[in-house]
């Protein structure tokens, strides 16, 4: 028997569930979006109090089971070179600290060192060893280690390219491409110093125990081939070995795996009041990027409709003149256009999958540090 002033379980189980309070419709507007005036925008400070609303009987606070039900990724492109999706459900601060971590912290090859033999090109070696570290490399960086200061490179931490290019007397001029890097799997061939002795080993720039083409399933190279390099005259040449070995972008922006990556609010065009006719027409016209269009209305009548809402730029014309009192330009919130570009060292998807995981490394640390 419950006790008195108790239910019991199927009385509890039989009370329907009380529906949240929602917050007036100005209030969750301001919550929810950023409001692009002709002037300036407006409701750009987040809540992020948690009982910002307490007085109204909404929970404002962040919660697992919130973010696992409102978090969605879409993807909208995805191709070899680039990618482009939707971020919803989170805060500015994840969708910066993605973008941060992918320019900065995601892991690729390049090249480091570069042992010049020869080069009797116009270009500086210190030039022309800037413009080689900057090549994208098609080499995987998770199947390579880091190399500290005190490591003798090895086939798990370099990658051993050769150049040797030369442009005979007499000839006309050529273009030295990255397409002439020869890879290396047995490791460096040039000697450090000549042997003591006719019978001793020759001392190389690596210490390879074994091939790379044994532990590799696929030939490394330069991800493309047409980058140009240096031009040689008649009579001029480079010959040298590149060594390439693991690094992040924060350390310099040759290892850097995208071109670049960014990320912009959802748009959202609101036309509070119909436009019609001439205004309508006007309003298409001013839209450089076709936002609006036209819709027939029968007997030689014509609005304004919002066609492309996804394609705004937030250049406010729209929202100048005459008509601008009658829409609105919006952004939402939690809803991020996320936008990567690879270099080609790794897909893109590979990037943010790996982006995700230094996240989480990231998080695990600060709770193990906490506690």
């Amino acid at each position: 028997m419950p006790k008195k002033g108790t239910k019991s379980k199927k009385q509890a189980d039989d009370v329907p569930d009380q529906q949240e309070n929602k917050l007036p419709d100005y209030l969750e507007l301001q919550r929810t979006r950023v409001v692009c005036n002709a002037d300036a925008p407006i409701h750009t400070q987040g809540f992020q109090y948690s009982g910002a609303f307490a007085a109204m009987g909404v929970d404002n606070s962040v919660s697992v089971e919130k973010f696992c039900k409102n978090f969605k990724i879409d993807v909208k492109r995805l191709t070899e070179d680039d990618m482009e999706f939707d971020m919803i459900g989170v805060d500015a601060s994840i969708a910066n600290a993605f973008r941060r971590i992918l320019i900065s912290e995601v892991p690729t090859m390049a090249i480091e060192k570069i042992f010049m033999a020869d080069n009797t090109s116009v270009i500086a070696d210190e030039v022309l060893s800037h413009r080689l570290g900057l090549i994208p490399l098609d080499a995987d960086p998770r199947l390579f280690d880091y190399i500290s200061e005190n490591d003798v490179p090895n086939e798990r931490n370099t990658i051993v390219f050769k150049l040797h290019v030369s442009c005979q007397k007499g000839s006309q001029r050529i273009t030295v491409k990255s397409g002439e890097l020869e890879w290396l799997p047995e490791g460096s061939q040039l000697s450090m110093a000549s042997p003591a002795q006719s019978g001793d080993k020759q001392k190389t720039f690596t210490s390879f125990s074994q091939s790379q083409k044994e532990i590799l399933q696929k030939p490394l190279g330069v991800k493309f081939d047409n980058i140009t390099i240096a031009r040689l005259g008649p009579g001029q040449s480079i010959e040298l070995e590149a060594h390439a070995v693991k690094g992040v972008g924060k350390v310099h922006a040759k290892w850097s795996p995208v071109a670049t990556t960014w990320y912009r609010m959802l748009p959202e065009v609101v036309i509070l009041e119909q436009i019609e006719g001439n205004e309508a027409e006007e309003l298409v016209k001013k839209c450089p990027v076709n936002v609006f269009d036209i819709e027939d209305l029968g007997n030689g009548g014509k609005r304004a409709v919002v066609a492309k809402p996804r394609a705004c730029t937030l250049c406010r014309e729209c929202v100048m003149g005459p008509s601008g009192e009658k829409i609105q330009l919006r952004r939402v919130r939690d809803h991020f256009i996320f936008t990567i570009e690879s270099t080609g060292a790794l897909p893109p998807e590979v990037l943010f999958t790996e982006a995700v995981k230094i996240l989480e490394e990231k998080c695990e640390k600060v709770i193990s540090e906490l506690s």
